[in-house]
C-alpha cells in the first residue's frame, strides 16, 4: 500500500500577501482567492490555503494551476509538505495549544 503512505501524501500550502488597497486590488484579491477554493483548496488561516493531495505528481497540477491564476501584484508562495509534516503542525491561539483546524480528506477518482 505504497501508494497511501503518509510520506508520499502531499499537502500544498498557498501562502500570500496581496494588496487590497484599491477596488481592482480587492477584486483581484477576490478572483484569486475564488480561483485557490475551485481548484479545492481551503483555508487554513486568512492568507494561507490547503489542499491534500495524492502524490507530488498530483501537486505538481495544482501547483501549475496556481500559478497559471497568480495576480499581478503581491506575493504567493507555494509548499509542499508530506502528509506526515502536516499532522505535526502545532496551531496555538493564545496560550493553549489547538489541534489544526485541517480540511477533511478528500476523495479522488482515478
Amino acid at each position: 500500500m505504497e501508494r497511501l503512505n503518509e510520506y508520499r501524501v502531499m499537502w500544498v500550502l498557498v501562502l500570500f500577501d496581496l494588496p487590497t488597497e484599491t477596488k481592482r486590488d480587492i477584486k483581484a484579491y477576490a478572483i484569486f482567492r475564488k480561483n485557490l477554493i475551485r481548484d479545492g483548496f481551503t483555508m487554513f488561516q486568512k492568507s494561507i490555503y490547503v489542499r491534500h493531495c495524492a502524490s507530488m505528481e498530483n501537486a505538481e497540477v495544482h501547483i501549475k494551476r496556481v500559478h497559471s491564476f497568480l495576480p499581478d501584484f503581491g506575493s504567493v508562495a507555494l509548499m509542499c509538505i508530506t502528509d506526515k509534516q502536516f499532522g505535526d503542525i502545532k496551531v496555538f491561539y493564545g496560550t493553549k495549544p489547538l489541534k489544526p483546524n485541517a480540511p477533511g480528506q478528500q476523495l479522488e477518482l482515478f
